[in-house]
């Protein structure tokens, strides 16, 4: 198969070093920017617009800082290779996310208002994504694997078995003290 005019183009770009210093650098740039530009942590000076003074963030030393801090990312390689490959699993985790949310949408009433989730269904996602990125995260800092291991480890038969025997008490107890009015008047106020 031949390669493509935009695939070789992709890859001059590449040779270039768009993907490993200019892309990365202004991502960190736009990002440290919004951040200083949103906190005011480098103050704020008074401008006059019109009749009015108004109080804004200062863009110079935001900016200037900004700047610094992306050219002291793109200077490390292992941070920018950090940085691809947990965009790289985002991403992919985002298109998974879009793919559950179309397939979950299509079984859904067509109504004016939007579709989101509710209740315990949204609690449950938003673990899912939480887990989803320290995953990711983890898998990056090559800690994942560690932390499989490590968890291996100490849980043998004994372990798991104390902890399900912990579980069933505690659903027992649950179950014993509590109190059943509550449940059925609280049902019944919905």
């Amino acid at each position: 198969m031949q390669d493509s005019t935009l695939r070789g183009s992709l890859e001059f770009m590449g040779e270039l070093g768009i993907f490993d210093t200019v892309l990365p650098f202004l991502l960190i740039f736009t990002l440290i920017f919004a951040f200083l530009e949103k906190s005011k942590v480098l103050g704020t000076e008074k401008i006059k617009v019109g009749d009015s003074v108004e109080t804004v963030p200062k863009k110079n030393l935001n900016s200037i800082v900004a700047f610094v801090m992306g050219f002291i990312f793109v200077a490390s390689a292992q941070l920018v290779g950090l940085m691809n490959e947990i965009l790289a699993g985002v991403g992919m985790a985002l298109v998974m996310i879009f793919a559950y949310l179309l397939v979950l949408g299509s079984f859904q009433e067509e109504k004016e208002t939007p579709f989101y989730l509710q209740g315990n269904l949204n609690i449950v996602f938003q673990i899912v994504v939480i887990l989803a990125i320290t995953l990711i995260f983890l898998n990056a800092m090559n800690w994942l694997d560690l932390t499989i291991g490590f968890i291996a480890s100490i849980m043998t038969t004994q372990v798991v078995t104390t902890i399900a025997l912990i579980l069933v008490i505690l659903g027992f107890m649950y179950f014993v003290v509590r109190d059943p009015r509550r449940h059925r008047d609280k049902g019944s106020e919905d």
